[in-house]
């Protein structure tokens, strides 16, 4: 098996979105042989492997040994073979080394599918606490603010510092922890990891972009040829036309830099699912850094992923919301308790919160951060998200509307449209 291999991969597309799969289950007697290689762990030794969790791209097991030794081995799929582990490390070694933000200690990992396990792995310190989304509901809204403020603190200290900046657009690399190859979703899904585009590092907004479409653009085009019926090739035709008025606009929103353009690390996925707290709500862990790249500072002006979905002014009145019957679900659909309410009235209580949670946010990290404008960042934020909906295929027409907007000089929000 050659370190390159995509060996164990396969992707499914289901109709709404390509899905990894694995074609192999990790071996629990190899996982159990690499952690008592690594941890020094003798044959007559407690050595006990089971599994823990799975993200998108990985699958998680909790290693116990001794008395209360326990680690977590990351065991993931060869979507992007080598640059995502190597992305991953690196990330976490810097923000062990530069910011307070609690993340797990790195004990030993391989970048490589060319060993016992036959996957990439990592092995690191198992972090205390559950996920947020788990206590969400039992904590006071005094508790959520100070959480709130508290994320808002992590993203001054990844963004604000002049010395916690790059220089240049991409994923960590683990020898220098200067940006390499940018480590997103776009660049490795399905056979994107085999196109010839340009990767990183990128020393501009606009070079990271274009790039991007151009993925797309290839995407689509090859698509719409392979299409075996109508539907399928207008689809990817509406795709197509989309990602090239957005190619078209990048210019004149993101002109290519001459000098390099000051980065910072931007974690894109932090849900409540991904933030561990203990039993009084503190923050004890922030996890899933696997896809985390050095990107442009104006990419903090997106909130964090957990305070998406809002726009509720008025807090819903518990007694207005019907009780959920006792006889279909005593917990909500998601698995947490409903307290005997239906899950209508947890969604719009969610997006009240969100809104009053996401005006904190912004208040704490002006402060932290005085001399960064989300205002002026806005144009280039929904520059990318209009880029996103395009990836996804989905609100194309809102895209298309967007864009002939601002082309005609109409500065228009993307929320607003």
């Amino acid at each position: 098996m050659t370190p390159n291999s995509q060996d164990g991969l396969q992707w499914d597309d289901t109709g709404l979105q390509l899905v990894p799969l694995w074609t192999r289950e990790p071996s629990l007697r190899a996982i159990e042989a690499v952690c008592r290689q690594q941890r020094r762990i003798a044959p007559e030794e407690v050595c006990a492997v089971s599994f823990y969790a799975s993200g998108a791209f990985n699958k998680l097991y909790l290693v116990s040994s001794g008395l209360s030794d326990k680690f977590l081995m990351r065991v993931s799929l060869p979507v992007y073979p080598q640059y995502k582990t190597r992305g991953e490390v690196a990330t976490l070694q810097w923000v062990r080394e530069n910011t307070n933000i609690p993340v797990p200690n790195i004990i030993a990992f391989l970048a490589s599918s060319d060993n016992e396990i036959g996957f990439e792995w990592i092995l690191m310190e198992l972090m205390p606490g559950v996920p947020a989304y788990r206590r969400w509901r039992n904590m006071s809204m005094e508790q959520k603010i100070v959480f709130t403020e508290r994320i808002a603190d992590f993203q001054a200290q990844l963004s604000a510092r002049p010395g916690a900046r790059f220089n240049s657009i991409g994923a960590l690399r683990p020898d220098d922890l200067v940006p390499d190859r940018v480590v997103s979703h776009e660049f490795f899904m399905c056979d994107h990891v085999h196109y010839d585009v340009p990767r990183g590092p990128f020393s501009s907004s606009h070079a990271w972009l274009s790039s991007e479409l151009q993925i797309v653009i290839q995407a689509q085009t090859a698509a719409a040829e392979k299409a075996e019926d109508e539907d399928d090739k207008e689809d990817a035709l509406d795709i197509l036309s989309a990602a090239r008025k957005l190619l078209s606009l990048l210019p004149k929103i993101f002109p290519p830099f001459a000098d390099a353009e000051p980065t910072a690390l931007w974690h894109d996925d932090l849900n409540l699912n991904n933030i561990l707290v203990d039993e009084s709500g503190a923050i004890t862990g922030v996890v899933d850094w696997e896809c985390v790249s050095a990107l442009p500072l104006w990419m903090a002006a997106r909130p964090p992923e957990f305070l998406s979905g809002g726009g509720r002014e008025e807090e819903p009145r518990r007694s207005d919301y019907a009780d959920a019957d006792p006889e279909i679900a005593v917990a909500g659909c998601d698995g947490l308790d409903n307290e005997g309410k239906n899950e209508l009235y947890w969604i719009l209580l969610m997006q009240y919160e969100v809104t009053q949670l996401q005006k904190v946010y912004d208040a704490k990290l002006a402060v932290l951060w005085p001399n960064h404008s989300l205002e002026e960042s806005a144009l280039k934020v929904d520059f990318y998200e209009a880029v996103l909906q395009c990836i996804a295929g989905i609100w194309l027409k809102k895209v298309n509307k967007w864009v002939d907007c601002i082309d005609r000089g109409e500065i228009v929000r993307w929320g607003n449209l």
